[in-house]
């Protein structure tokens, strides 16, 4: 098995699902609109899901980590437009797409880490860094954003085969 090969088709199928969730977001969203206090609000999880597919895996795939300097402000994605949204999707699951094809299948057993102000988060593997923390976290939260359109009752696409919208 090309394990390489496989890696860049998984990210193509994920990105391609996560695609048609954020296109399925209404052009009209609200994104202040929360199903409950502790939820993240629609615009902030939106921009999550982008940024975690684009910007995160990015990070993952070309740096040893990210450690933030003391007073690090950190400024979360929220999108101004569903168009602005799609737009820097694309963009960034490009810029995944040739670092993923590029990367030197022994960086995979480099130690990665995440932290600020003395404390470190996650220190992993740079394999098992893209699989929890890039992979499986935007599919989290792309059912997430599922959830929403669902309870604003807007149409869902089929990620992992047709959705109950689709049959």
């Amino acid at each position: 098995m090309d394990f390489q090969k496989e890696l860049i088709a998984e990210y193509d199928r994920e990105a391609a699902s996560t695609r048609k969730i954020l296109e399925a977001i209404p052009e009209d969203f609200d994104p202040e609109y929360k199903p409950h206090p502790k939820s993240m609000k629609f615009g902030r999880l939106a921009g999550h899901v982008a940024e975690t597919t684009g910007e995160w895996a990015i990070h993952t795939l070309t740096t040893d980590g990210m450690i933030f300097e003391p007073g690090h402000k950190f400024e979360p994605y929220i999108p101004a437009t569903k168009a602005a949204l799609l737009e820097r999707f694309d963009k960034e699951v490009a810029e995944v797409k040739t670092a993923l094809a590029s990367i030197d299948p022994a960086k995979w057993d480099e130690t990665w880490k995440m932290g600020a102000n003395g404390q470190i988060w996650i220190e992993d593997s740079k394999y098992r860094v893209w699989r929890v923390w890039v992979i499986s976290h935007a599919a989290h939260h792309r059912a997430q954003l599922g959830v929403y359109l669902r309870l604003l009752d807007k149409p869902l696409p089929g990620t992992y085969g047709p959705s109950a919208d689709e049959m």
